[in-house]
């Protein structure tokens, strides 16, 4: 346990950033989800309505680094290229 009271706070503050992250990872996982359950239903325009909504969360989360910014653009990648695929099919 820390004794110094600086290292108390950065415990605190380590708690709170820790669920937050996980809070937020969580969400970005549900939303590249719901782009990949759409696309598995063949519902294409679903699918880019899921894909507007993930699109600003992968953006977000990389720009804060909680993603690395290619992880995020190779989500954005793949799944653009999976949704024009199926509107062309």
């Amino acid at each position: 346990m820390a004794n110094i009271k600086s290292a108390k706070k950065r415990a605190k503050q380590t708690v709170v950033r820790n669920q937050r992250n996980g809070s937020q990872r969580s969400m970005l996982r549900t939303a590249v989800k719901k782009v990949l359950k759409a696309l598995d239903a063949n519902d294409a325009a679903g699918a880019q309505e899921a894909f507007k909504a993930a699109q600003p969360l992968l953006d977000r989360f990389s720009a804060r680094g909680l993603i690395h910014r290619n992880k995020a653009a190779r989500h954005k990648s793949r799944l653009t290229a999976r949704i024009k695929a199926l509107q062309a099919a």
